[in-house]
């Protein structure tokens, strides 16, 4: 601790403890700072409208997130004779973060690529952001105002109230109730639209000419087997008779 002194002054401790103490503090501070980066963005001079908004909310975020964008306006072929349309791009996208950034480095043409850079600016942010609290602060103070007045709607109360004390939600649609005949869907017995009825000719849908034809066939049929087991049953029953006598 004090070698220079005399006689020198010396501490015993914990020379791996020691380390650690000093990584996890190296570690603390590297936390504590924040890493700027360069952001790059590349726009074509072709740029369609969709792609230009989506690429300057990308600008936006990274700029919020306090990095440095690098704007890089590509040329393709004789696109490079009009510079003029990259300033174009240039000067919209720097109009668009103009709450947020300054422009660093002005536009300048590096073969056929034109570039700026724009900077996170903390005090233009400050002042955009006080500008949005006074537009807040002057609507919610019209808003009392107008509901002093009189001349804001007045809250008309709650609605119409339930059986047991739950808002009343009205049912619009057809058949007028939840479980209503108007209502199609699945019920207790399968779907309305081929129920039980219909299927065993019941009260249900209308048959079609084919399927009446069918079903009255059939009922013929059972009613002829009916027939013929009624007989059967009255030989069997006078038969003996016949042998008595």
């Amino acid at each position: 601790m004090a070698p220079q002194a005399s006689p020198p002054v010396c501490r015993i401790m914990d020379y791996g403890k020691f380390k650690y103490e000093a990584a996890q503090k190296a570690k603390e501070s590297r936390r504590k700072t924040n890493q700027i980066s360069i952001k790059e963005m590349k726009y074509r001079v072709k740029i369609g409208r969709g792609d230009f908004e989506t690429k300057t909310s990308k600008v936006t975020k990274f700029l919020e997130e306090g990095h440095k964008v690098k704007i890089t306006i590509m040329f393709r072929g004789r696109e490079v004779h009009h510079p003029e349309l990259g300033m174009r791009i240039l000067d919209q996208v720097a109009v668009d973060n103009n709450q947020l950034a300054k422009v660093e480095a002005s536009p300048k043409l590096d073969g056929r690529n034109m570039t700026m850079v724009l900077a996170p600016d903390k005090r233009v942010q400050a002042a955009a952001e006080a500008v949005r609290k006074k537009a807040a602060a002057d609507q919610r103070q019209a808003e009392r105002l107008a509901v002093a007045d009189g001349s804001a709607p007045a809250d008309e109360g709650p609605g119409p109230v339930g059986p047991h004390g739950q808002p009343h939600r009205p049912d619009h649609r057809r058949g007028g109730g939840r479980r209503g005949p108007g209502r199609r869907g699945r019920g207790r017995y399968g779907s309305g639209r081929r129920c039980g009825t219909a299927r065993r000719g019941g009260l249900g849908h209308a048959r079609g000419p084919r399927r009446q034809a069918a079903s009255d066939e059939a009922a013929a049929d059972d009613e002829a087997a009916a027939d013929e087991a009624a007989a059967d049953e009255a030989a069997k029953v006078t038969a003996p008779e016949a042998r008595r006598d």
